[in-house]
């Protein structure tokens, strides 16, 4: 007689083996008609799936938060078998959902094509209206080989006898249609609703290995309601507005070539805006009493052996061979990360507990070699710039330090225009270095310092770092997107691999602990966010340009070259524009190349010693004299960090 505990409490009993099904209806038909799903015991189930045990039991209906994973699952289904209706021969691979949609892998002599999309949808949206039910069945491994050898499936018979002999090998199938499923899935096809559209057609390699087959992935987006889906294609739309590459290309940042894979070509205005950027962390850092250092590039495998990440990143490390009879047995590695070398400048003499905690900033010139359909313009790179930094510091002060970052941190995201972010605490991985008890004291000391610093966080199961667990922050920007950035690590493990001491305050010496921790995470990743962020167009302080100084007529040229010169002179970053164009033509070209402000010169600004200012791409304008343009704009223009402090600030 299994007993059921609901979510309030509540207890049902029956008679012997109930379904979910047959539970929901027991409570109410409101709730049979609304559940999709059930949870028992924390694993997500099917309703027909019998409970013979006692159980604690959610219902999944379509509010909640499991619901998309569930409907995205089904409507990958739907579109394979969409897919082999229209296209008979078709292959079908594997299809999960993914954040925002799902996908769908396939096998055919020629590649799907966006104009295929207009009838697959249509024939999604008639298999939906049938309404056929999703019925799972176990069999044994020979069965399913058998059966998908007889349909002509050789990848799903290769998955099959993939899989490990304990697995439980279960088929769903929606009417005649049939996959190999763990599951679980909505009571039917008509639970997935309209609310779906496929958006993008892709090749990928069977299993991600470029020897294998090229298959043709097809990808789509599903939602609750056709709201919750318009939201998503608008803010798809608004994305593509802001895509970094097409506006680095209008704004003439910088470009990306395959001479150099993977590697920027920073352009005059866009190494101007990542130095601003560069200087503002660089002030952050002097602030926060942190030692600014400079590491080698080329390291030998010996200590990318001893710290155990030749082990770990040796497939994403560029190698370098010297020609040397003297070093023939050498090889170099450009250096992925920076923690090994920081951990050498430590060694450099005994240390003292009064010395901690040392904070060790660098930004560190890192090279990984990212597989090439892995890049993304500026966003995944090979060469990248880390705003890296590594705390030595004694067990005590992980929580102190933990505020302290927290703080730089919140205010460094705000400076740049991102007031929302969450955490994720990111415990130990399957494969990891140290034992267990030296993870549960770092993930206890972790916990403890976010308990201190008023961090809430979100667990992330098993995404730790090799060395220790992790806090992951992630922005949210301006058009709802997440990005993970800054991260938090506490490592008790590579200053036990690297030989690092410290001489403790009773003469003893012992290892310190090492708080890995970035704030941007790359400048190239970073930069692309912030221009995707801000489309293009940066607040005062942060433009690569901040002023162009336009001309109407000739005879104001030399008037426009003494306000451009008065406006350097306050360091302002500007450009003067004596073009023979008409004034409307500039202002244009200026919107489009994102200019926050151009100071206008016509003949009566010439004569009067005035200036014209417009804060584009508004169409407001202000009259000024020259020395009152001047100093607004300079104002304007300070960097957050560089501003005064209130008379709040100055007591607390």
């Amino acid at each position: 007689m299994p007993a059921i505990t609901l979510p309030d409490g509540s207890l049902r009993q029956f008679p012997g083996a109930v379904t979910g099904t047959d539970v929901a209806a027991s409570i109410g038909p409101g709730l049979a008609k609304a559940a999709l799903a059930m949870e028992v015991n924390g694993r997500l189930k099917d309703l027909s799936e019998p409970i013979a045990e006692d159980s604690s039991v959610r219902f999944i209906t379509r509010r909640d938060p499991e619901a998309l994973e569930l409907i995205r699952h089904d409507t990958a289904h739907v579109l394979a078998e969409a897919v082999q209706e229209l296209f008979p021969g078709t292959q079908v691979t594997i299809g999960p959902s993914i954040e925002n949609g799902f996908y769908y892998d396939f096998y055919r002599n020629e590649p799907f094509a966006t104009a295929d999309f207009a009838a697959i949808e249509a024939k999604m949206r008639e298999i939906v209206a049938r309404g056929a039910a999703f019925k799972r069945s176990v069999v044994s491994r020979a069965d399913a080989v058998a059966l998908f050898e007889k349909k002509g499936e050789r990848f799903k018979v290769e998955l099959i006898r993939d899989l490990p002999e304990s697995e439980t090998i279960s088929l769903y199938s929606q009417g005649d249609w049939i996959d190999l499923c763990r599951g679980p899935h909505m009571r039917s096809t008509a639970d997935i609703g309209n609310a779906f559209k496929l958006t993008k057609v892709a090749g990928a390699y069977w299993r991600g290995k470029p020897e294998n087959p090229m298959l043709s992935r097809i990808y789509g987006t599903a939602w609750r309601d056709q709201k919750e889906l318009d939201a998503h294609l608008t803010m798809i739309e608004e994305a593509e507005k802001r895509d970094h590459r097409r506006i680095g290309k209008e704004m003439n940042l910088f470009h990306l070539q395959e001479e150099a894979t993977g590697s920027v070509f920073w352009h005059p205005k866009g190494w101007k805006l990542y130095r601003v950027l560069e200087d503002y962390m660089r002030r952050r850092l002097d602030a926060g009493e942190y030692q600014e250092v400079k590491t080698p590039q080329l390291v030998d495998r010996r200590l990318w052996e001893q710290s155990g990440h030749w082990e770990k990143f040796r497939h994403a490390m560029f190698l370098a061979n010297v020609e040397d009879k003297d070093e023939a047995d050498r090889v170099y590695a450009l250096k992925p990360m920076n923690c090994p070398c920081h951990v050498q400048i430590f060694n450099q003499g005994l240390r003292s507990y009064r010395e901690l905690p040392l904070r060790m900033a660098e930004f560190g010139a890192c090279h990984r070699f990212e597989p090439s359909g892995a890049l993304h313009g500026i966003m995944r790179v090979r060469a990248f710039t880390q705003d890296d930094a590594h705390i030595f510091c004694e067990e005590h002060q992980i929580a102190a330090e933990t505020v302290r970052f927290v703080a730089l941190l919140t205010a460094i995201y705000s400076d740049l225009g991102f007031s929302d972010f969450r955490v994720k605490f990111s415990d130990r991985p399957e494969v990891r270095a140290g034992d267990d008890a030296t993870w549960d004291r770092a993930e206890g000391a972790l916990k403890e310092a976010c308990s201190i610093a008023g961090v809430d966080f979100e667990l992330n199961p098993g995404e730790g770092a090799f060395y220790g667990p992790k806090l992951e922050f992630v922005l949210r920007d301006a058009i709802g997107r997440d990005w993970q950035c800054g991260t938090l690590q506490v490592d008790f493990v590579m200053p036990e691999r690297l030989d690092a001491l410290y001489v403790a305050e009773d003469g003893t010496r012992k290892r310190p602990v090492m708080l890995h921790r970035a704030i941007l995470g790359s400048f190239e990743r970073f930069l692309g966010i912030l221009i995707e962020q801000h489309a293009g167009r940066f607040p005062l302080w942060l433009a690569p340009v901040q002023v162009v100084v336009a001309t109407i007529v000739d005879d104001a040229i030399p008037h426009a070259k003494a306000v451009a010169e008065a406006l350097r002179r306050a360091g302002l970053r500007v450009e003067l524009d004596l073009r023979n164009e008409k004034i409307n033509r500039k202002v244009v070209d200026h919107i489009e190349m994102r200019i926050p402000v151009l100071a206008i010169i016509g003949r009566r600004e010439a004569e009067l010693g005035q200036v014209v200012l417009r804060r584009l791409p508004g169409r407001e304008q202000e009259v000024l004299s020259l020395s009152d343009a001047v100093e607004r704009l300079a104002n304007e223009a300070v960097p957050p960090d560089m501003l005064p402090l209130s008379s709040d600030a100055v007591a607390a």
